[in-house]
């Protein structure tokens, strides 16, 4: 199985950057149908998990800090929290169960239906065809993503801040400013690419491996759901400890 996700992957990749070596272009018609789908449909659900994230981290930091006469510190963990960890983080989480599993439920339909067999019969590699532009689209729409989920993010933390802790909304700004630097904001941006190619690849191939009709299409789906969240946090792990160890 271990195998088989790698050889997908690596063909999947292989077919991606292709047109930057002169090779077949990219089928742009069916790749803006895929990040309309995977991204912009998306929108809502990110904004509304981190506008609540935004607000609860604002009043759970702030219940702390309160007891060590500190409350100013929490414009500092909001920021830095959300540009750094919550931000990707719970967007890569809404993206798995809404697009990701989309995917596999929709290549293991046309699995079952046998027109992925029919593409091969007609000479058109399905990976190309099918994989690339949904694979390419989630790299490119869950940064921009998690940049709109970071945004609605940090601005429920400033107004849960002013409205109910009665801070300054100015100085709130300008201690999130300088709590951050440049390096926590690409930092989030560098885990929604990786997350982007994680969920991409593992729906994709749960997807096209599906057997046994619609009782297959299910388990995959399942299955796609699991195995992307639980890499999606081995990745994040991996990158958090490199980053913050060079």
């Amino acid at each position: 199985m271990l195998f088989a996700y790698a050889q997908l992957s690596l063909r999947a990749f292989a077919a991606l950057f292709a047109p930057l070596f002169g090779g077949k272009r990219w089928r742009l018609s069916a790749l803006f149908t895929q990040m309309v789908n995977i991204g912009v449909a998306s929108m809502p659900t990110v904004a509304m998990a981190n506008f609540l994230l935004g607000i609860v981290l604002a009043i759970q930091g702030a219940g702390q800090f309160q007891k060590l006469g500190a409350t100013d510190l929490v414009a500092s963990l909001v920021a830095f929290s959300i540009l750094r960890e919550i931000g990707p983080l719970i967007t890569a989480v809404i993206v798995i169960g809404r697009s990701g599993s989309s995917i596999t439920a929709e290549l293991g339909t046309m699995k079952v239906a046998e027109e992925i067999e029919a593409l091969n019969v007609m000479g058109i590699d399905p990976v190309k065809f099918l994989v690339v532009p949904r694979l390419l689209a989630m790299i490119i729409m869950m940064p921009v993503l998690t940049v709109l989920g970071e945004g609605v993010g940090l601005f429920a933390g400033w107004l849960i801040s002013v409205t109910s802790l009665h801070l300054n909304p100015i100085f709130y700004v300008t201690n999130s400013i300088a709590a951050v630097e440049q390096k926590d904001l690409f930092t989030g941006l560098l885990k929604a690419l990786v997350f982007g190619g994680v969920v991409g690849t593992v729906g994709c191939f749960y997807g096209i491996q599906v057997e046994g009709g619609a009782e297959g299409v299910g388990k995959a789906t399942t299955k796609s759901v699991v195995t992307s969240l639980t890499s999606m946090l081995a990745a994040d792990a991996l990158l958090t400890t490199l980053i913050y160890f060079t």
